[in-house]
């Protein structure tokens, strides 16, 4: 029996898990999960945001499912996102966006896939005042965290017989930083010739992911970057609902929904699962479970394709559990 850590999250987290968990159950997969409760009603309960116990099934289990989880905003919190990816090492942050059946938007046939380096940059929240009037922010880029998320990508690429991997930077202005990076992607494209390999400055990259998103095939960046342009990629094929997301390490992969906790329509049980469950699919895919996530996708295109039943936030009026119920149908 093969277990899963889930995390159930705050919001709209614990109904959206529960559709994932009855697809998973019609599914007979040889699979277990070992459920908890984060985040802010969890720390508000007990004092701390992730309890030791769901700390101790992580590292029994290497893998976690995660639904979105309130971090309080100016209150000294850090996010535990980041927490979770500084403390497990998970370097590859990994958000494909596939346009998605009879979900209008004006771009079509979307299919990118952004490899966001998941542990420095900005993101190590490393601030100093200089005065009343002056704050300090330390970015940092090596050649340790470049290079593996630059290879993952590349090898990605390669596994799943992409044509193309484009590099994000802005290494015109951080000729030290961004410039590193792309030193090191340039180095290693040349060990991928089958590979087509080139780069873009970030606020060009913007550009043309907007008017011209056929250009991209698989993307890798910084993390600050790979933060904004991969919610801008969920923007081209429907919005955060949509795209999955997977963070890997060397031990621990966390599988999540990258959208917010919703608390406006908490308990309302109209929330769209999509995310998370096609996040489930990439933990499927993960632990070879190949045949299963491929017929979670068909069954998701399926009922949008049909688009009799949608959640509100696609323009329908039904529930998450008939949602849920339709994509059974399809199973």
């Amino acid at each position: 029996m093969r277990k899963v850590t889930l995390f159930k999250g705050d919001g709209i987290g614990p109904e959206i898990c529960e559709a994932v968990k009855k697809v998973i159950a019609a599914l007979s997969l040889d699979l277990e999960f070992e459920e908890f409760d984060v985040g802010e009603n969890e720390y508000l309960r007990h004092g701390a945001f992730i309890p030791q116990a769901a700390f101790d099934s992580i590292e029994r289990n290497k893998i976690i499912l995660k639904a979105p989880i309130t971090t309080p905003i100016g209150k000294g919190f850090r996010s535990l996102n980041v927490q979770l990816r500084e403390k497990y090492d998970l370097y590859a942050n990994i958000r494909p966006a596939r346009s998605l059946p009879n979900i209008q938007t004006p771009f079509e046939n979307i299919d990118m896939v952004i490899f966001r380096e998941n542990t420095e940059d900005l993101y190590v929240g490393k601030e100093e005042k200089i005065d009343e009037d002056t704050i300090h922010a330390t970015k940092i880029i090596t050649r340790k965290c470049s290079t593996r998320i630059i290879r993952a990508a590349f090898e990605y690429a390669k596994a799943h017989d992409r044509k193309k991997v484009s590099c994000v930077h802005k290494a015109n202005i951080l000729k030290m930083s961004d410039g590193l990076f792309l030193s090191i992607f340039n180095e290693i494209s040349k060990e991928y010739p089958e590979i087509e390999a080139d780069s873009y400055i970030v606020d060009n990259a913007c550009m043309q992911m907007v008017m011209h998103p056929e250009k991209f095939d698989v993307m890798v960046m910084p993390n600050l970057y790979g933060d904004i342009l991969s919610d801008l990629a969920s923007g081209l094929i429907g919005g955060l609902g949509f795209l999955p997301s997977a963070n890997l390490g060397e031990e621990i992969a966390m599988f999540e929904a990258v959208h917010g906790s919703a608390p406006d329509i908490a308990h309302k049980y109209i929330a769209n699962p999509t995310a998370l469950l096609l996040s489930t699919c990439i933990m499927l895919e993960h632990i070879e479970e190949y045949e299963a996530a491929e017929k979670i996708r068909r069954a998701i295109d399926a009922v949008l394709k049909e688009g009799k039943v949608r959640t509100p936030d696609c323009g329908g009026t039904s529930t998450t559990q008939e949602y849920t119920d339709a994509i059974l149908a399809h199973l």
